[in-house]
Order: structure tokens, then sequence, then C-alpha cells
């Protein structure tokens, strides 16, 4: 195995923290979509933390799969490069022959 070029890790931090704001973003938004009818409707004390808890889960549930859907799909996206993927020196010539 190799190690990682600076360029990998740094791309790598990118992807990380891209999927970490993405899922936080989708997750609050999740939440404020199932919590909405807590503030807009005057609901019992037991329905308010149902559905509370039910947008907590739902927001839980929409973050993960967040995260594992940018991470899973990122060295499938061609931005990671297998361990000890020999670059070339040249920059007019690719891995994948076309640039």
């Amino acid at each position: 195995m190799g190690r990682r070029s600076q360029e990998d890790r740094d791309a790598m931090t990118v992807e990380i923290v891209f999927a970490l704001v993405s899922g936080a973003v989708l997750a609050a938004a999740a939440f404020i979509a199932v919590a909405v009818p807590t503030v807009c409707l005057d609901l019992p004390r037991t329905a308010e933390r149902v559905v509370l808890l039910s947008g907590a889960v739902v927001s839980a549930v929409v973050f993960v799969a967040r995260v594992v859907d940018v991470l899973w799909g990122f060295p499938r996206r061609g931005h990671g490069r297998p361990v000890g993927a020999l670059r070339p020196q040249d920059p007019s010539q690719s891995l994948s022959g076309d640039l």
C-alpha cells in the first residue's frame, strides 16, 4: 500500500466536511418539516411529544443516510484513487486518458 498524497487527504477532508454539513442541514429541514404541526396546531402534550420524537428520529435517519450516501459514493465519483495509485509526471498524461 502506498501513502496518500496531501491532495488525497485534502479531498477526503473536504468530502467529510461536506457530508457532515449537508447532513446537518437536511436533518434540520426534516425535523422542521415534521415538527411544524406542534407550532401551528394546539396539540395535546402527549401528541406534541410524539411528533417531536418522530421529528428527532426522522432527522437522525436523514443525517445518517446523507452522510453514508456522500461518503460511500466518494471513491466512485472519481475523486479518490486507490491507495498507491501512480501519478503521471507529465500533466498532459492522466490516469483515465482524458483531461
